[in-house]
């Protein structure tokens, strides 16, 4: 309303003003609820574009996650992956071998088992006779191995009965020679190896051994020479288990399976001379009860941020740095968040300085120095903290309150669980990672990959029993083929750890 209106209005008399004041208040009225409604549109579009914005952000970061800034296998990674970065440091060696390290060249020996010579005529072709000339010699050798074929050895026993007292004498068949016709340990080592070891299908063993020897065994054949060896190693896995149990440092890993039909969970716990492996239906905390390892343990256990390890408060525990090092990498990927990348490098950083004091021949870290890195690992920390505040998007959940971001999740785990993230530094026996189990387990994904699921649970029960036993034989420098024969001669490998 301009200036001529407000006094045209003024003099028409007091209830003209009021007319037009009411309308004007009306219209106040109106243009605020408006205003207050839009206000209230535009919050909820903030609120519904940073919802969007961080579910972009999720997506985005999910189609990111590979196996180096995730618990994502690499076989996950497709065909389409980038290039490996190196996250080795040079150590400024030259590359190739070392100087004085131990080679594999082929040598010689002094008494090979066969001589094949190749003589020279008696006489020249001028008619020289060369038999008193002296000779000078080469010699190459060459290292093969015997054709491979079935040997087939009879066992004769005799009985005889004295004409004049009647007493019976007889001779006794070898220990082990029981059947009419059987396989020798030979052979049967043979068969396990193939299986238990290499991993290989029974019908592809049954072909192997009919290409290699030209005799065709039947994949029942196979199966029971596991389950003999199953059984012949019942005490001796039972040892490991329990030395295992009464070890300082232990690492436990888990990983899924297929066995009838169902996804079960193989469970490992090893050390560096031990390893044992149990199937069960569970995954958590009623598998490790039952299996009774975690359960009756009182060193330290090494694993992942799974939870329900940290359920059994008789053992202290150590956190996989590996695993903190590959999320740390997601942070600063797919984040963009600084302090991360300071935070994986800080964890390096004191990585490599107990391997020094290791080398110099400490048993320990001064407290003056630990003081030093605990202060730099919590100030990392704080800083994430008001880093992540802001640049990520407040977000409230359905119960109204803010909904923590990927990286606040890893800045309050690394902050809740110091002690067990940097265990190795307090600790000079604990390992920095988990490495060790996840090893360990690894061979159970080869296995299903080229062989398949088990059809039965006695199939897997059999199968993780005698790789307990195979794995801590090599663990302790006894290779698969002796181990698996001194089984089946009864008298398996049994480590007597320290």
């Amino acid at each position: 309303m301009d200036e001529s209106k407000i006094i045209a209005t003024y003099t028409e008399g007091i209830n003209a003003v009021i007319t037009v004041v009411k309308d004007m208040s009306s219209q106040i009225q109106s243009l605020t609820g408006t205003i207050t409604n839009l206000s209230h549109e535009l919050v909820d579009l903030k609120s519904s574009s940073a919802k969007q914005d961080m579910r972009i952000a999720e997506l985005e970061a999910r189609l990111n996650k590979n196996s180096s800034n995730s618990s994502k296998p690499p076989s996950g990674d497709g065909y389409g992956k980038k290039a490996p970065k190196n996250s080795r440091e040079k150590s400024g060696k030259a590359t190739g071998g070392q100087l004085g390290h131990a080679g594999k060249t082929l040598e010689k020996v002094q008494n090979p088992n066969a001589i094949v010579e190749f003589k020279i005529q008696e006489s020249c072709d001028c008619g020289c006779n060369l038999e008193r000339i002296e000779s000078t010699k080469k010699t190459r050798q060459v290292f093969d191995i015997p054709k491979p074929q079935i040997w087939v050895t009879e066992y004769v026993t005799y009985n005889k009965t004295c004409p004049k007292c009647g007493k019976k004498h007889k001779t006794e068949f070898p220990d082990g020679v029981t059947q009419p016709t059987q396989y020798g340990e030979n052979m049967q080592t043979l068969m396990g190896y193939l299986t238990l070891q290499q991993l290989i299908p029974l019908a592809r063993t049954v072909e192997v051994i009919q290409d290699i020897t030209g005799h065709s065994v039947s994949q029942g054949t196979l199966v029971n020479v596991s389950r003999a060896l199953c059984e012949k190693l019942k005490d001796a896995v039972e040892d490991i288990k329990k030395q295992i149990i009464d070890a300082k440092v232990v690492h436990f890993d888990e990983t899924g399976m297929r066995s009838e039909g169902k996804t079960k969970w193989m469970h490992v716990a090893s050390t560096e001379a031990l390893t044992y492996y149990e199937i069960h239906d569970k995954r958590g905390q009623q598998a490790a009860q039952d299996i009774g390892i975690l359960a009756n343990f009182n060193g330290t256990s090494v694993h992942d941020h799974w939870k329900p390890y940290y359920c059994f408060t008789d053992c202290t525990h150590a956190e996989c740095n590996a695993h903190n090092l590959r999320y740390l990498k997601d942070i600063v990927e797919n984040y963009h968040q600084d302090w991360a990348n300071t935070m994986a490098c800080l964890l390096i950083e004191i990585n490599r300085r107990v391997k020094d004091l290791k080398m110099e021949g400490f048993f320990e870290m001064p407290d003056e120095e630990i003081k030093i890195w605990q202060k730099r690992y919590h100030t990392i920390i704080e800083n994430g903290i008001g880093e992540d505040a802001k640049k990520s998007p407040q977000i409230l959940n359905k119960q109204g309150k803010s909904k923590k971001s990927k990286a606040l999740q890893l800045l309050l785990k690394l902050q809740n669980y110091d002690l067990e993230t940097l265990a190795f530094m307090y600790d000079f026996d604990i390992p920095f990672d988990n490495n060790r189990a996840e090893r360990d387990i690894r061979m159970q994904k080869l296995r299903q990959k080229i062989s398949g699921c088990f059809r039965g649970k006695d199939g897997a029960n059999i199968f993780c029993r005698i790789r307990s036993y195979l794995s801590t034989a090599k663990k302790n420098g006894i290779n698969a083929m002796e181990a698996i024969t001194r089984a089946l001669r009864g008298r398996p490998f049994i480590p007597q750890v320290q």
